[in-house]
């Protein structure tokens, strides 16, 4: 008999979703996501593409690499501004309604800036991913901050580790990791106090007040570049649409993760990859289940 955790079943939170005729850009949401350092700006650009796909009101990047930060013909939706050297004056004057940070992040002075600054920003939730993650890692005052914040904000902090971040933030290997998910899920909601997307085949997701679930959609397609940076942003776009659609963060963020699989797969099943599959056609195909269902 399987070990295995209850299944994800999210597809009904969908209709929360549904566009009343007179909503406007408000309604859905501002989502900031940082990152994009220097020869990384490309895993920001797909994470601001996949918020702004699955429907954020505003998609608005904070990009560390000057030579990227620019307005971008094909992409003119998205908002891109060269990351302040002041991050907590211009987490004011933007006023997120949901943070994502880490995609290309890197380690710089900034980043951890950057960082800081997000989890002390109150009470909405922020998205941590990638070179993030590795920073939380090391720097022992911002996992003192990140286990504060979830203190004062139960349920608003997302962290989505893949097996090797995983193992970098509880001191094993990947392949420790990957021998046994389901505890090493359980001691990263423990170390953090956050709701945690442990990335893989058959994705688990698991929070403090939350049981471990399962996600059975996906295939081997999803192995490349970029998959971890369009989870990102989907979660972001609909916690974002969630505030004004009673959707919570954990709900938000098992929704994303088995949109993003299950868009995966429709691909597959229409001959589309998995070898060669892409970030960027995923994106594409998660919006069009999202309107099916709704």
């Amino acid at each position: 008999m399987s070990n295995r955790p209850p299944p994800l079943n999210t597809f009904h939170l969908i209709q929360r979703l549904k566009r009343a005729p007179a909503e406007h850009k408000g309604n859905a949401g501002k989502v900031l996501l940082i990152g994009g350092a220097p020869g990384m700006a490309g895993a920001l650009l797909l994470a601001g593409n996949a918020s702004l796909h699955l429907g954020a009101g505003w998609t608005v990047l904070e990009m560390l690499d000057p030579a990227s930060a620019h307005a971008l013909p094909d992409q003119a939706e998205l908002m891109i501004r060269l990351a302040s050297f002041d991050p907590t004056e211009q987490l004011q004057a933007i006023k997120p309604d949901v943070i994502a940070i880490g995609p290309g992040l890197g380690f710089s002075n900034l980043a951890i800036q950057w960082l800081e600054a997000s989890l002390a920003y109150p009470n909405i939730p922020l998205v941590i991913d990638a070179d993030a993650l590795h920073l939380l890692a090391d720097i022992g005052p911002l996992m003192t901050q990140l286990r504060e914040r979830n203190a004062r904000y139960p349920n608003q902090t997302v962290l989505t580790p893949h097996p090797g971040e995983a193992g970098y933030l509880l001191d094993l290997s990947a392949a420790e990791v990957q021998e046994r998910r389901a505890s090493a899920l359980t001691d990263l909601v423990k170390l953090t106090q956050s709701i945690t997307v442990l990335k893989g085949q058959h994705t688990l997701i698991a929070a403090p007040q939350h049981d471990m679930l399962c996600c059975l959609e996906g295939n081997p397609g999803m192995g490349t570049g970029g998959m971890g940076d369009i989870l990102t942003g989907s979660i972001a776009a609909i916690a974002a649409q969630g505030i004004h659609h009673q959707l919570n963060v954990w709900e938000a963020t098992g929704l994303a993760v088995q949109l993003h699989a299950s868009a995966a797969d429709s691909l597959v099943a229409k001959k589309i990859g998995p070898i060669g599959l892409t970030p960027s056609e995923t994106i594409l195909e998660m919006r069009n289940l999202l309107n099916q269902h709704e």
